[in-house]
């Protein structure tokens, strides 16, 4: 039995650390800035990207690119190994059609190549902790198969709860919809969303002020939590430059819960397109989603 590789997307939010200790590679999902394409070779600071957000400025989006995939595949294929692509939730983007198709292609003309590509359904540090069980499972000696079954099996129990400062980013990118947009310009007043089981990103409610907000993610997060605290190993936390806020959350998980393995990242520039500057999310396995 060939030997497979674990790959995803640069939405995948995972630590930097994480990243390179097992040698995670991943497909770029691009964004367009004053006519220059980042995710590839070109790179841009988080900070310095959510700054010129700060200013008004904007961005715009696009999927994988079918040859760049293509390439970053066949690489794999040709060094002898089988692939696992975790991808970033088909609801949000084009990029998982698109890396399915490429997949297929290959497959098809390359007897004994196999590629499964799996829709996480998730976004952000959620794709990434669902890359991290992945790679957990890889490391204890699970199979290919194995591990496809089990992601199947608890995709919709990865939980993403979050908060965003402004939700006219999210309509902008067609995320959320203009009702809910205007509701989340009132004065003071906070939405605090979800995934749901389709991967699209829903209004829960709404409460007034940032403290109250980050509150009740946690207050959502003890909801769907019963049952599921030793499925929990390690809790993610991803953020729009707001570190004081993520590190906030993580003292109140910590107090609640009991969690002290919790990682803390930037949102990537390629979601923050759509989510803002001042989105604090957290993901974790739970009873439902």
């Amino acid at each position: 039995m060939k030997d497979f590789v674990i790959t995803t997307d640069n939405t995948s939010d995972l630590p930097e650390d994480i990243i390179k200790k097992y040698n995670i590679k991943q497909i770029p999902i691009y964004f367009d800035y004053d006519g220059k394409i980042y995710g590839d070779e070109n790179t841009m600071d988080p900070k310095e990207f959510y700054n010129i957000m700060r200013t008004g400025k904007t961005f715009t989006t696009m999927s994988a690119n079918p040859d760049t995939a293509r390439k970053f595949f066949m690489n794999i294929i040709n060094e002898g190994y089988d692939i696992l692509h975790i991808a970033f939730a088909s609801a949000l983007s084009s990029s998982c059609s698109v890396v399915e198709t490429v997949a297929r292609d290959i497959c098809d003309e390359n007897p004994g190549a196999k590629i499964t590509v799996v829709d996480s359904l998730c976004a952000s540090m959620g794709e990434g902790l669902l890359v991290y069980k992945a790679i957990q499972m890889k490391e204890a000696g699970k199979s290919m198969d194995e591990i496809v079954r089990w992601l199947e099996d608890n995709k919709l129990h990865m939980c993403h709860i979050f908060t965003v400062d402004d939700l006219n980013h999210l309509h902008r990118g067609g995320r959320v919809s203009r009702t809910a947009a205007i509701i989340g310009t009132l004065i003071n007043v906070k939405p605090v969303l979800h995934m749901d089981d389709e991967g699209h990103l829903v209004p829960m409610n709404n409460v007034r002020g940032r403290k109250k907000a980050i509150i009740s993610l946690v207050e959502e997060m003890e909801k769907r939590f019963e049952g599921w605290e030793d499925k929990n190993d390690v809790i993610f936390i991803s953020h729009g430059d707001c570190l004081e806020d993520a590190e906030y959350l993580a003292s109140l998980v910590k107090e609640r819960f009991g969690k002290d393995n919790i990682r803390i990242n930037y949102i990537c520039p390629t979601i923050g397109c759509h989510s803002g500057p001042g989105t604090l999310a957290i993901y974790f396995m739970g009873r439902y989603r």
